[in-house]
């Protein structure tokens, strides 16, 4: 179960980044909110092989409803980012993985235009996992399917095909929607 550099690279040029959108009006000094910072952590399973990587369509969902994505899920309160991995890979897709068998991929600190604040996605590859990919929440993922990487869907998510574009790349991070 691998990526190829070169795989992804075509992917990543049939997805080129989007035209630079003015951001959000950023005050010259931003003051910082009370306490300390906190920021959502998304977790991104990223399963790849023969040139394929497996994408759900979202569905019922107040993100990115109708588009492709990678399996992924959000750091639950009191568990490390492996485990959580873990445990959205068993309830998304009925698969078992040992969280010491995780390789971290990418980080992607995305700001959001929408709030101005960011967000911090994780991108890992089951090195091994046990059982048979399905989907196991239809109610939130309309159907699963396996993409050529060269040939990602059109609506996928752009956050999405700008990470396994930067994973192509040996690109261990990326920051979009940040100043300078």
């Amino acid at each position: 179960m691998s990526i190829s550099s070169d795989q992804l690279s075509a992917a990543a040029a049939d997805h080129p980044e989007p035209a630079a959108e003015p951001g959000p009006v950023l005050p010259a000094t931003r003051i910082a909110p009370a306490g300390p910072y906190r920021t959502g952590i998304g977790l991104h399973l990223v399963i790849a092989d023969d040139g394929l990587v497996l994408l759900g369509r979202r569905r019922n969902s107040s993100f990115a409803d109708g588009c492709w994505h990678l399996p992924a899920g959000h750091l639950e309160p009191g568990e490390s980012i492996t485990a959580g991995m873990a445990r959205e890979a068993r309830e998304e897709l009925g698969i078992g993985i040992d969280p010491a068998g995780l390789e971290l991929l990418h980080v992607l600190h995305q700001l959001d235009a929408d709030d101005t604040e960011g967000r911090l996605q994780l991108f890992f590859r089951p090195v091994v996992y046990t059982g048979q990919v399905s989907n196991r929440e239809p109610e939130k993922c309309h159907e699963l399917r396996w993409w050529p990487l060269d040939g990602l869907p059109e609506r996928i998510v752009p956050y999405t095909a700008r990470a396994l574009g930067e994973i192509a790349l040996g690109r261990g991070l990326s920051t979009p929607g940040w100043p300078g």
